[in-house]
């Protein structure tokens, strides 16, 4: 995959992730309900949106399956350590510390398996990465954005 066509495929996720987000940003409405359950995993919403770009412009496909695979496995992760982290909120440094390692852990997992797929197959490599880039930005910012609005929620209730 050329540096061009992966860059206008990185432009184009994040573009029509951006028009989902909105798009679902409005259905949703309030703070809490299935339209921020929607939100909260946009990022899961642009890689099955990803599969069909990823079939019609002929992009490698083991670069889809790993990328998927590996952001699957580290969002599974994710989710896991937060509810150790959670059930462990008596003890701060104990949480603390499965969360910090599990964000450290899951970088690695997903380096890694792009690295590896990349010794083998350069442009499946590529593509993997530029998918993982895309979900991360994706997810980053759609946290970015409502962290705000889930702590206000959190206070409110309170």
């Amino acid at each position: 995959m050329e540096p061009a066509i992966a860059g206008s495929l990185l432009v184009a996720t994040i573009v029509i992730s951006a028009a989902v987000g909105l798009a679902l940003g409005a259905l949703a409405g309030a703070a809490d309900g299935v339209g921020m359950n929607v939100i909260r995993y946009l990022d899961l919403v642009v890689l099955a949106i990803a599969l069909p770009v990823f079939l019609i412009f002929g992009f490698p496909m083991l670069g889809y399956l790993v990328g998927a695979v590996a952001w699957l496995a580290q969002r599974a992760l994710q989710l896991w350590a937060e509810r150790k982290a959670q059930a462990a909120s008596d003890d701060p440094k104990k949480s603390v510390g499965i969360l910090a390692g599990s964000i450290i852990g899951r970088g690695w997992l997903v380096a890694l398996t792009i690295f590896a797929v990349g010794l083998n197959n350069n442009d499946a490599g590529l593509a993997a990465a530029v998918l993982v880039i895309a979900l991360f930005t994706v997810y980053f910012t759609v946290n970015m954005i409502l962290r705000p609005i889930e702590n206000a929620s959190k206070e409110a209730s309170l």
